[in-house]
C-alpha cells in the first residue's frame, strides 16, 4: 500500500505487476468527478493518517493474496489537493485467471474504502466546502443496486 501526494500513473503501476505467469490483470482507477449529490465540485482534498493507512492497507493486500490465488496486488491512494479528472486511487492485481483477479480487485478497493483512515473534503464551485462520508462506497459481498442484470 502506498500513499502519495504525486499524480498516480496507472500505466507505470500496471507495468510493475507484469508477470509472464499472469493470464489476467484487473485494475481499478477512482477519478475525481465534477459533481456529487447535486453539487458542482471544483476539486477534492484528501487527508490521510499515513502510518495507519499504510499498515492497514498492507493487511488488506495480504488478505487478498491469501483469499485469492494472486501473483501480485497493489494499491496507491492520493493525499492532498486533487483536481477534476485526476486519479485518486488505483488498485491492480494479477493472477493466472480473470475470476480471481476481478474478485480480488473488488475486495481490495471495498476494504480500502471501509478501513483506511482517509477523509475526503469536497470544494464546490459555489464557494463552500464539506467533508464527505460515503456510506455506499464499499458494498463488498453485496451486489450494487445499479448493477445491470443480464
Amino acid at each position: 500500500m502506498r500513499i502519495t501526494a504525486e499524480l498516480i500513473q496507472p500505466e507505470s503501476l500496471r507495468g510493475e505487476l507484469r508477470d509472464d505467469r499472469a493470464g489476467a490483470y484487473v485494475g481499478f482507477e477512482g477519478w475525481i468527478r465534477d459533481h456529487n449529490e447535486g453539487q458542482e465540485v471544483l476539486r477534492l482534498e484528501y487527508e490521510v493518517y499515513e502510518p495507519v493507512a499504510v499498515v492497514e492497507g498492507d493487511k488488506i493486500i495480504a488478505e487478498a493474496m491469501s483469499r485469492y490465488p494472486l501473483l501480485h496486488a497493489e494499491c496507491v491512494h492520493r493525499s492532498g489537493l486533487l483536481e477534476i479528472g485526476e486519479c485518486a486511487v488505483w488498485v491492480g492485481v494479477t493472477s493466472a485467471h480473470r475470476d480471481e483477479a476481478f474478485a480480488a480487485c473488488r475486495y481490495i478497493i471495498d476494504q480500502v474504502k471501509i478501513r483506511l483512515p482517509i477523509w475526503k473534503k469536497e470544494h464546490y464551485v459555489a464557494g463552500h466546502s464539506g467533508w464527505v462520508n460515503c456510506e455506499r462506497c464499499a458494498t463488498h459481498g453485496r451486489e450494487h443496486p445499479q448493477a445491470i442484470r443480464s
